[in-house]
């Protein structure tokens, strides 16, 4: 395998601020030639993430094109195109999952969850062509892209690829990779976010988020060939410590918003921390002691954002549709900044236009640790 195809692109999951990773794609495209396929052969995604990745993938031979297209949808998106959001339809939907609960066992019920994202799953199917995948594949532009999703039945990380034939599936501990031709429903299980969206059915399990059982993010990149992975993450740069008023319990918001923190930032900084002690490992062996062992020095470039996602979605507030409004105020939503469940559920084109500007931002403050790590 040539060098080049060793590089990897992991983009973490987050819901809308999945447009940051746009930003600093952005970045990395002003210093490429306009021709440029993708600079990294191996894409893997979760969550959003996957959707962004997967758009990349579509379009792996024109990098600049592929661009384009998803910043066309990110910079007009709007809320309703992923989720159903007025007021009767929030309340409607809210509605019948509660009649549903008084159903016998015995009869089939719909997945149960806050919200619709109906609406995705059409802009999934409207705007990717995923019959361009194998296309970039058998033209050698890509090597392979990874769609993480979480199964609730097996409680496993499952990771649907699609990619070379001589990349083998691979089974270890509570994680699969699993051969494909990926379609809208893969994109779709891997963005559901537990609680909020209902979990997809496929192949015999009950498939959600791909954050959720995600013990080891930088895997299924492993796994694919990749010993340069560039991850784009979400975490929030260094704050204050949360819920420190004892006078005051959280609320149910602010929980929701601490714990999708957790499911999206924690497991991969863990991983890269012991990825760090692996390399550290692998330095201080002998080159005999190398060939005796399975591991391999991987190095990675994380970046994250530099500007708190809560304080910006808090300013876009007023543009989130009436029934989320009402849906948020009743599950105790006050203090608009204190909590990080606005930055997952706000899609609203002014707040992911403020994202794709705050990557792009990043990114070309960091240009040359990428150009570096890139080797472009």
């Amino acid at each position: 395998m040539s060098e080049r195809n060793q590089y990897a692109l992991l983009l973490s999951g987050g819901g809308a601020r999945a447009a940051y990773q746009l930003g600093v794609l952005k970045a990395i495209a002003t210093f490429l030639p306009r021709n440029q396929g993708l600079p990294f052969p191996i894409v893997c995604g979760n969550s959003a993430g996957a959707i962004n990745a997967t758009g990349l993938a579509c379009y792996a031979s024109c990098y600049h094109l592929g661009l384009r297209k998803l910043e066309w949808v990110w910079k007009n998106f709007n809320t309703r195109q992923v989720y159903d959001s007025g007021i009767r339809d929030v309340f409607k939907h809210l509605t019948g999952n509660f009649l549903s609960s008084f159903q016998s066992e015995q009869n089939q019920k719909n997945p149960s969850s806050l919200l619709n994202n109906q609406p995705l799953r059409q802009l999934i199917r409207s705007r990717l062509d995923f019959h361009r995948i194998d296309r970039n594949i058998l033209s050698g532009h890509l090597r392979a892209i990874t769609v993480n999703a979480s199964s609730y039945t097996s409680h496993d990380s499952i990771s649907f690829y699609q990619g070379h034939a001589d990349i083998e599936p691979w089974e270890r501990e509570q994680r699969r990779g699993i051969p494909c031709t990926l379609n809208s429903e893969h994109l779709v299980a891997s963005s559901a976010i537990p609680m909020l969206f209902p979990p997809v059915k496929m192949m015999g399990e009950f498939l959600g988020d791909g954050s959720v059982h995600q013990l080891s993010p930088l895997s299924p990149a492993i796994h694919l060939g990749a010993k340069k992975i560039l991850i784009i993450g979400v975490e929030q740069p260094e704050k204050t410590s949360r819920f420190t008023d004892m006078n005051r319990f959280p609320s149910s918001i602010a929980i929701a918003g601490h714990l999708l923190d957790t499911i999206f930032a924690d497991t991969l900084k863990a991983d890269l921390e012991r990825l760090t002690r692996i390399n550290e490992t692998i330095a201080h062996m002998t080159y005999r002691q190398q060939q005796q062992t399975n591991l391999k020095t991987i190095d990675t470039l994380a970046i994250n954002p530099t500007v708190n996602f809560n304080e910006m979605a808090a300013k876009h507030f007023h543009r989130m549709p009436s029934g989320i409004k009402i849906l948020l105020r009743m599950m105790g939503l006050h203090d608009k900044a204190d909590t990080s469940l606005l930055s997952y559920l706000l899609f609203e084109k002014e707040f992911c236009r403020e994202l794709i500007d705050l990557g792009m931002q990043d990114g070309l403050a960091r240009q040359e640790e990428l150009r570096s790590f890139l080797s472009i």
